[in-house]
């Protein structure tokens, strides 16, 4: 993993969903947050690595023993690779949960919030290769409460201070030259583990499920009507959900929910648009993913009657009619001196013989 150690200089960034990586490329992403606690006194500060879009490592301070923890079963031989891994980065993560907590104070004063409160830093550093294993994208980028502080261009390898009170970090930063820092570990040790993990993990990381689809109906309280298309169950997590009425793109009066964990190692996703009742058959959704041989073309259908249902029906039926046929024959042997239908009304004897069958 080897991390260039994050110090004074907040390398970093505030990113709240992870960028998903291009289709067909493998990246290799970790996600620090460190967040004030006043009733506790001490901040907490949690680390994540991603590889692709599958967490396989964590660091928590809040932990009994803090140490950085595989998080993917292939992640467990890594000593066979590198025997000092656990504990050379357990002591970087110790290092850097020092330093942000020490940033956090740091940034306090540059925001003047002498008050306290909760105030959170989060930063994402890492890199992205082409399918052909060549670097195409790095990332360093850093926010404060919820907003961006300070990016780093990975083309002019400058600082660019998003927030006013970004500016005195920007300065020294540029004095103490972090960015050729962040360029070496970027370009260099980010890029040689990528292959590195790719390697332990190719089973999981490099194994394609596609997705299984539906498209569901729903009526708001106010009586709006949407339509779901919904992908499950798939990997890796780059798909394309697109709503056509009568061929037509939506895009407009689509809303995209983010590709999300699905809990299994696999992703889902889905995409709803808002129809006019009665006019939900003019509409289609298309789902594409390398897992499938050609786009999936899905549509609403509306629930019927299937030849199975209809013959669980009929058995039911049949059933209940026994039941009260055997409640009507116990009926007559418990009371012996009811006529019979025989002794029964005038149009009841003389009616058809499927009448006389009635009790």
């Amino acid at each position: 993993m080897e991390q260039p150690l994050l110090g004074l200089s907040l390398v970093g960034a505030l990113v709240l969903a992870l960028p998903e990586t291009r289709a067909g490329s493998h990246s290799l992403r970790y996600f620090h947050a460190a967040w004030t606690r006043p009733e506790l006194g001490e901040p907490r500060f949690v680390a994540v690595g991603y590889v692709d879009d599958v967490e396989f490592v964590r660091f928590d301070s809040d932990a009994p023993r803090p140490r950085l923890e595989p998080r993917a079963a292939w992640m467990e031989p890594v000593v066979l690779v590198d025997p000092e891994y656990w504990e050379r980065n357990t002591r970087v993560m110790r290092r850097n949960a020092r330093t942000f907590r020490v940033n956090l104070e740091t940034l306090r004063g540059y925001y003047n919030q002498s008050q306290g409160g909760v105030h959170t830093l989060q930063t994402l550093l890492g890199c992205e290769v082409s399918p052909d294993g060549r670097l195409q994208r790095r990332f360093s980028q850093f926010g404060y409460d919820g907003a961006d502080f300070m990016d780093l261009d990975t083309v002019t390898w400058t600082w660019t201070a998003v927030a006013p009170q970004a500016e005195i970090s920007k300065r020294q930063w540029e004095v103490g030259n972090e960015a050729e820092r962040v360029k070496a570990y970027l370009e260099e040790e980010c890029v040689k583990w990528v292959h590195k993990y790719l390697e332990m993990g190719k089973e999981v990381l490099t194994r394609t499920v596609p997705p299984s689809a539906r498209v569901t109906r729903h009526t708001a309280p106010d009586g709006e009507v949407t339509l779901r298309c919904r992908a499950q169950n798939f990997y890796p997590s780059e798909i394309s959900l697109t709503w056509l009425r009568d061929g037509e793109e939506q895009l407009q009066d689509t809303e995209f929910i983010e590709t999300r964990p699905g809990g299994d190692g696999t992703f889902q996703k889905w995409a709803v648009v808002g129809v006019t009742p009665g006019q939900e058959g003019s509409y289609s959704c298309r789902v594409q993913h390398e897992g499938l041989a050609e786009p999936l073309t899905l549509k609403w259908e509306s629930p019927s009657l299937s030849i199975w249902t209809i013959l669980g029906f009929m058995t039911g039926v049949l059933l209940l009619l026994n039941a009260v046929l055997a409640g009507v024959l116990i009926w007559r042997k418990k009371n012996p001196d009811t006529p019979s239908s025989k002794e029964g009304p005038e149009e009841l004897r003389n009616s058809s013989s499927s009448t006389r069958m009635l009790p």
